[in-house]
């Protein structure tokens, strides 16, 4: 083959390059678009290893919100409730302090009782008006939930008495109530006034 047949065939083979781009465009898009898609390919490969990382760091921060988020309606949750408990005692002792202004007058009607059936001449009709003012005094109060309590031959509880003072008496337990000064009084059942007692205590 000769220099000048060499360079014919050259020639030759760079018009048919030429006219296969010509005449089938689509034939070098999708090539071209091949090419592109390899380069991408290769790129993410490249860059796999961040994009791993970066998806583990987004699904610590999820993570991490939706404790923050659990934590948040828990919190809710707990202040709901006390907010619930406070209503609710505030409505359960609101007589708190009317009942305890009421407790001398019980105490003046006891008194009243015991002086007319110790005093001499006709007091019975009074006495008994005032046991029934009493008795209607007490069940009133009870249907407000507001029980006496008159200890006496029960065990002393510091919770619900208050010792005026200790007797030694061998004839009956240590610890136990001889005497009530002044009964107490509960309102449902927190104490609104403790009983007033005298406690045996041991020789």
């Amino acid at each position: 083959m000769t220099v000048e047949n060499g360079k014919a065939e050259e020639q030759l083979q760079s018009a048919e390059e030429v006219v296969i781009e010509k005449e089938s465009p689509e034939l070098t898009e999708e090539l071209m678009q091949k090419e592109g898609e390899s380069l991408e390919n290769a790129t993410l490969d490249q860059n796999d290893s961040g994009w791993q990382q970066r998806i583990e760091e987004l699904t610590a921060e999820l993570d991490k919100a939706k404790d923050l988020a659990l934590r948040a309606q828990a919190e809710m949750q707990n202040v709901k409730r006390r907010a619930e408990l406070d209503v609710e005692k505030a409505h359960k002792y609101a007589l708190d302090k009317f009942v305890e202004s009421l407790l001398p007058v019980v105490d003046s009607l006891e008194k009243g009782i015991e002086s007319a059936a110790q005093a001499e001449g006709g007091h019975d009709a009074m006495k008994e008006g005032m046991e029934l003012t009493l008795k209607l005094f007490l069940d009133t109060l009870e249907r407000f939930k507001v029980q006496q309590m008159n200890p006496e031959g029960e065990p002393f509880d510091p919770n619900f008495h208050q010792a005026m003072s200790m007797v030694p008496n061998p004839s009956v337990e240590p610890n136990t109530i001889m005497a009530v000064f002044q009964k107490g009084y509960t309102l449902n059942e927190r104490v609104v006034r403790p009983a007033m007692v005298v406690v045996a205590k041991g020789a």
